[in-house]
C-alpha cells in the first residue's frame, strides 16, 4: 500500500478545507487520512487503486455494507423524481411507519439529518414537557458537537461543573449540565432524587457508551434510570445515533427491555444516507403541534427517507441481525483472539456489530485510545485493512468469514513483529 495518492491528495485538501478533512477526527489517521475512489460491500479503494477491506464503514452508518443495491435501486428511483421538494411527499409516512413497527416504544417521530440535531430537538420537547431546563448525561459520553451538551467528556467531571469539550464553546450553556457516571446507580439515584431542585428535565444517556469504550449497561442500571425518571418527572432520552439499528432492529429498547420516553436515532437508518429522527411517545413529539419549535429545510428530504425505507424494509428479515452477529462474532473470536495471544496486546469490548479496542490496563475515548492501537492503525492499514483512529470497529452484513480471516492474519503478522 504505497498511499502516496492519498498523502497529496490530503496536501491539496488542506489549502482549501479547514484541517484537510470534512470532520475534525479523520485527521488523527496515521500516518495521514486516506482518500478513496471507491467503495462496494465490505471494500474500499484509494487514489492509488490500492484495496481495503473497511471496518470503518462510514462511522456506523454502512450495517449492511457499502452500495447495498436494495438502498441504492429505491433511492435511485426516488430521485429522478423528487430530490427536495419543500412540501409534504408519501415517503414521509411510509419511511416513518416503517421505523415506528421496528420501535417498541415508537408512536411518533420527527425527522431530522444528523444525530447532533436531532439530540437538541429531543432535549427540547423534554423541557417543553417538564418546564425545567437541565439535563442529566454521563461523563466521556458524545451526543454531538453542540455547545450544550459537548461537555463532561472526562470522567472527572462527575460531581462537578461540566467542562467545555473544546475551545471556542459558550460556558453559559454548561450550567445546564448535571454530570454523572455510567452504571454508577447510587449516584443517579442521588442526583435525580433532587430532580425538582436541580431542575432536571431529561436523562440523556447512551445505552452502551458507543463513543466510550463500548461499555454496556450494569444489570438494572437502565430500568433503575427508567424507575427513577417516572418517580421524579423527568423525560429518559436513548441516543442510539451509532447503536440504534445496529445492536438490534428494536435498538436499545429491544435488547435491554426498558423503554425510554424517547430515541434519537440516525446512522444505520439510512443505509448511508443523511437523516436522524426522534422516536417516541406521542404526547412528547406532538408538542411541535403546540408551539415547540422544529424546522429544518432538508428534513425529511425524499431520497434520504427512500434510503430509510428501504434499509428499515432490509433489516426486518431477522437473518440480517444473524448475519451481523455471526460476522461480528467471528471478528471478536478471530482477530480479539489474536490480541489475546498476550497480556499486553488489549483486546475488544463488543456489543453486537460494534466492538471497541481497549488497551491493556487502558482507557479509550472519543479521540482515540491508548496502548498499542496506533501502531495497529497504521501497520493494519499498510496491509489493507481500515480502521478508526478511535479503535471503534464496524462490522456490516458484507464481511465475510474470508475478510475476517485475513485480518486476523494480518494482525498476527503486524505484532509478531513487534
Amino acid at each position: 500500500m504505497a498511499l502516496e495518492s492519498s498523502r497529496s491528495a490530503f496536501e491539496r485538501t488542506r489549502r482549501s478545507v479547514g484541517g484537510g478533512v470534512g470532520s475534525g477526527l479523520r485527521a488523527a489517521m496515521p500516518p495521514h487520512p486516506l482518500f478513496v475512489q471507491e467503495a462496494r460491500g465490505a471494500y474500499v479503494w484509494d487514489l492509488d487503486g490500492d484495496r481495503y477491506i473497511d471496518y470503518v464503514m462510514a462511522w456506523g452508518p454502512l450495517v449492511l455494507g457499502h452500495g447495498d443495491a436494495r438502498v441504492l435501486s429505491a433511492v435511485s428511483e426516488v430521485a429522478q423524481k423528487l430530490q427536495v421538494v419543500g412540501t409534504g411527499h408519501p415517503l414521509e409516512y411510509r419511511a416513518a411507519e416503517a421505523v415506528l413497527e421496528a420501535v417498541p416504544h415508537g408512536e411518533r417521530l420527527l425527522w431530522s439529518n444528523t444525530g447532533t440535531e436531532a439530540v437538541q430537538v429531543a432535549l427540547r420537547l423534554a423541557r417543553a414537557a417538564t418546564g425545567r431546563r437541565r439535563v442529566l448525561k454521563f461523563a466521556r459520553s458524545y451526543h454531538g458537537w453542540h455547545d450544550t451538551v459537548y461537555a463532561g467528556m472526562s470522567e472527572d467531571d462527575c460531581g462537578r461543573p461540566a467542562a467545555p469539550g473544546g475551545p471556542g464553546q459558550s460556558t453559559s450553556v454548561l450550567d445546564d449540565l448535571v454530570v454523572a457516571r455510567f452504571n454508577d446507580v447510587e449516584l443517579a439515584e442521588r442526583l435525580l432524587s433532587e430532580a425538582v431542585e436541580r431542575d432536571i428535565a431529561a436523562v440523556l444517556v447512551d445505552p452502551v457508551m458507543s463513543n466510550a469504550g463500548v461499555e454496556a449497561p450494569a444489570p438494572h442500571f437502565l430500568s433503575t434510570l427508567r424507575t427513577l425518571c417516572d418517580r421524579h418527572g423527568v423525560v429518559l432520552v436513548f441516543d442510539e445515533v451509532i447503536a440504534g439499528f445496529r445492536i438490534a432492529r428494536g435498538g436499545a429498547a429491544e435488547k435491554y427491555g426498558v423503554l425510554p420516553d424517547l430515541s434519537v436515532f440516525g446512522k444505520a437508518m439510512a443505509g448511508g444516507f443523511t437523516q436522524s429522527a426522534v422516536v417516541g411517545r406521542a404526547e412528547l413529539v406532538d408538542q411541535v403541534t403546540a408551539g415547540v419549535v422544529h424546522a429544518g429545510t432538508f428534513n425529511a428530504n425524499p431520497i434520504a427517507l427512500a434510503a430509510v425505507e428501504a434499509t428499515m424494509r432490509v433489516l426486518a428479515d431477522p437473518a440480517v441481525y444473524e448475519l451481523l452477529e455471526q460476522a461480528a462474532s467471528g471478528f471478536e473470536a478471530l482477530v480479539g483472539g489474536v490480541l489475546g495471544s498476550s497480556p499486553d496486546f488489549g483486546r475488544f469490548n463488543r456489543i453486537g456489530s460494534l466492538l471497541q479496542y481497549v488497551p491493556a490496563g487502558g482507557a479509550t475515548g472519543l479521540h482515540g485510545t491508548g496502548g498499542l492501537w496506533r501502531v495497529i492503525l497504521e501497520g493494519m492499514l499498510r496491509q489493507g485493512f481500515l480502521f478508526m483512529p478511535s479503535g471503534k470497529v464496524f462490522v456490516s452484513t458484507a464481511h465475510t468469514t474470508v475478510d475476517i480471516e485475513a485480518t486476523a492474519e494480518a494482525l498476527d503478522r503486524l505484532l509478531r513483529k513487534l
